[in-house]
């Protein structure tokens, strides 16, 4: 079996946990990798239930703001499926089709966004999903533990910011069993009490319109709330009306923090889903929060990478690399990629363009 094929089923039938009968809606926009969209709709095949694709133009904005370019008929396809695998990038998590979908309570939801035919095969097919579940839930529930505890987080572009944990929103399962939203594997979350964020952050890549890598750091100064936007012009330009869109005029806040701890995610420059997953980065959410009135329409994020973190005052990640506590550290250091052949797929294969397209 392919190493794209590997990853497909265990994207499919390992995580997602499709059986046989069940109805997979399979989402993709002009600019999906089309090999992403042969394997995984053979892979539900394999699985004995029944995929459609729907392919949409590309919306410019996520969430609410995607709802006057989203076409009448996904809610009619969205209404009839166990599981929605979504390609689409900007994604649709968060749109009135999916807000609808989540309140009927039936449909199990993938963010797969703008991952890639080596993305697929790398976060899902070259890691052994158990072993790394171990670390995952280990760091997830020492987070979980240390709310209302101080973190601090640095990197060597200049990042350094501390805030207050705050208690979890969400866990991310290791299978997906219930309707609701689940995540591509790769990264713990980390809340803040948003009104506890102070210092500099430095980004090495932005999801504001679009995603792209910034050679220069593009760096926001925080203080409560995100009160200053500098770098370089097109993505401060672009970050500007992005913060302002999810923040109603305003800046808005930090959301989150992660921790991400992928052995296998590389970072293409071109896929946020896998950069944003590399050992070591951490995906940066800023505007409104999505559990509150009117939060969530749209959703910039910033990586930053090579990270160390601080919590409590005892060093938890340095340098990408987790140290601490010491039972953590010891099973994190074991481990490794799961790779069985190459995986060269860097880039997404896209129809018409290999360019994804801003706003």
């Amino acid at each position: 079996m392919h190493a794209i094929d590997r990853g497909a089923a265990a994207l499919v039938v390992d995580y997602m946990s499709v059986v046989k009968g069940e109805t997979v809606l399979i989402t993709a926009d002009t600019l999906t990798d089309t090999l992403v969209l042969a394997t995984v709709f053979r892979a539900v095949r394999d699985a004995g239930a029944e995929p459609t694709i729907m392919t949409i133009a590309q919306v410019p904005f996520q969430g609410a703001l995607a709802d006057p370019y989203v076409p009448s008929t996904l809610g009619a396809a969205v209404s009839q499926a166990d599981v929605w695998i979504d390609f689409t990038f900007p994604y649709l998590a968060g749109c009135h089709v999916f807000e609808q979908a989540m309140k009927d309570g039936r449909v199990r939801y993938l963010l797969g966004g703008d991952l890639g035919a080596g993305g697929i095969a790398r976060l899902f097919g070259a890691v052994n999903m158990d072993e790394y579940y171990a670390v995952h839930e280990r760091l997830e529930q020492f987070i979980s533990d240390s709310n209302g505890k101080t973190a601090r987080i640095t990197c060597p572009r200049g990042t350094d910011v501390s805030f207050n944990i705050d208690k979890s929103h969400y866990l991310k399962p290791r299978r997906a069993l219930t309707p609701g939203t689940y995540l591509v594997p790769g990264a713990c979350t980390v809340f803040p009490a948003m009104a506890s964020v102070r210092g500099t952050i430095c980004f090495t890549g932005i999801f504001h319109e679009y995603f792209a890598g910034v050679s220069d750091p593009l760096v926001i100064h925080v203080d409560g709330g995100i009160r200053e936007v500098r770098g370089p012009t097109v993505h401060r330009v672009a970050l500007d009306r992005a913060l302002k869109r999810a923040g109603n005029g305003e800046y808005g806040n930090i959301i989150h923090f992660t921790c991400a701890i992928h052995p296998s995610a590389r970072q293409t420059g071109s896929s946020f889903i896998e950069d944003s997953r590399v050992m070591g980065c951490n995906a940066v959410g800023m505007g409104l929060p999505w559990w509150i009135p009117g939060g969530g329409e749209n959703h910039p994020d910033g990586v930053v990478s090579d990270q160390s973190m601080w919590i409590d005052g005892q060093k938890i990640i340095s340098d990408g690399t987790i140290v601490g506590p010491s039972g953590l550290a010891a099973i994190a250091h074991r481990l490794r990629p799961d790779v069985r052949e190459p995986i060269n797929q860097n880039t997404r294969v896209a129809v018409g363009s290999n360019d994804r397209l801003g706003a």
